[in-house]
């Protein structure tokens, strides 16, 4: 198999790694050969929920008729009038997490995404999913490729009628994978870093210079969701954690040095994130803080984050199905504590 092939089936078709030759050392290092399995799922997928939920109607005092009447609407009520449109990359759509959604199969999206059960856990009146793996934030205004033909811009998935979006972009802009992969040192001797001490050099850091490069378009990108969906809550979702700070090598394959500095820069990138969306007056949603302790190093049934061998269904670094249940939560909670 070709280095770009077995690249799209770990980390998603067309993949900023894929054709990078740190993609090409990832593989002579690890000794690994990706399946050869076809796996699918995504499509922009818009589902209608009917609410069954009984409610309680809200109740207290009000200064005006409006107020009163919307304290008087139930949570089924009000969840009835939301619809959602999730925007992202592989880290909400899922890759290879079983059932995949057929319909656009080159995004690779599973129906159990915490997009789709968030919509379920909110009841609401209409959901679409447009997440794609390998979305960068040029595919949410500009048509993907994917190895099964492009998709429309994600963009597109927005009108006036929109409530609530949720976007989780930014790690294909950065070719975050290309570091993942970069940093693997399985049986290397002697045991220094591999990559961190490369990436920061004469006082410089690529990779926060990268994500500084990346604020304005995500600047840009809020800007365009709000006025494709001037109604909508806007809510930008961070990475989860996937790593802990010294990692967990042999298990894990990847030096402390090299763990903590994989760490320390998805902390960078959620911090930019969320200042990018304090800056556009939207809402930011930490996963990293609720998923401490689901990263990687963790054994099956703990992880929310599968390794560079999946034990389950997941793309190596990208959520399990356990732990979009877990992402899924969270999401719920935030957006309806807002």
């Amino acid at each position: 198999m070709g280095d770009a092939a077995a690249g799209a089936l770990f980390f998603g078709p067309d993949c900023g790694l894929c054709n990078d030759p740190a993609w090409s050392d990832f593989r002579r290092n690890s000794g690994a050969e990706p399946s050869t399995t076809a796996t699918t799922a995504n499509t922009a997928t818009t589902a209608t929920t009917a609410t069954a939920d009984a409610a309680t109607a809200n109740t207290g005092s009000t200064a005006t008729k409006a107020t009163t009447a919307a304290k008087a609407s139930t949570p089924a009520q009000q969840s009835a009038k939301v619809r959602y449109v999730a925007l992202g990359d592989s880290a909400a759509a899922g890759p290879l997490i079983l059932p995949p959604d057929l319909r656009q199969p080159g995004c690779l999206r599973t129906t159990r995404n915490y997009p789709a059960r968030t919509a379920r856990a909110l009841g609401t009146a209409e959901f679409t999913d447009v997440t794609c793996s390998s979305a960068k934030t040029t595919d949410l205004t500009g048509s993907q490729k994917t190895p099964l033909g492009a998709v429309p811009p994600q963009l597109d998935a927005l009108d006036a009628d929109t409530t609530l979006v949720t976007l989780h972009i930014g790690a294909n802009d950065i070719s975050l994978s290309s570091l993942m992969g970069d940093c693997l040192s399985p049986l290397r001797l002697p045991l220094t870093s591999r990559c961190a001490d490369t990436y920061q050099d004469n006082g410089r850091d690529q990779w926060k210079e990268k994500i500084a490069d990346l604020a304005p378009r995500i600047d840009d990108t809020i800007g365009a969701i709000q006025a494709r969906a001037p109604r909508a809550a806007v809510h930008v979702v961070g990475y989860g954690s996937y790593l802990p700070p010294g990692g967990c090598h042999p298990r894990v394959p990847i030096l402390p040095r090299d763990a903590t500095y994989i760490h320390s820069t998805i902390g960078h990138l959620n911090t930019m994130l969320e200042q990018r969306a304090a800056a556009k007056g939207v809402h930011y949603i930490d996963l990293a803080a609720g998923s401490t302790g689901h990263d990687v190093c963790r054994p099956p049934g703990t992880r929310w984050i599968e390794p560079y061998v999946p034990a389950s269904p997941a793309a190596p670094f990208h959520p399990n199905a356990l732990g979009m249940k877990g992402f899924a939560d969270i999401v719920t909670a935030a957006v309806t504590d807002a």
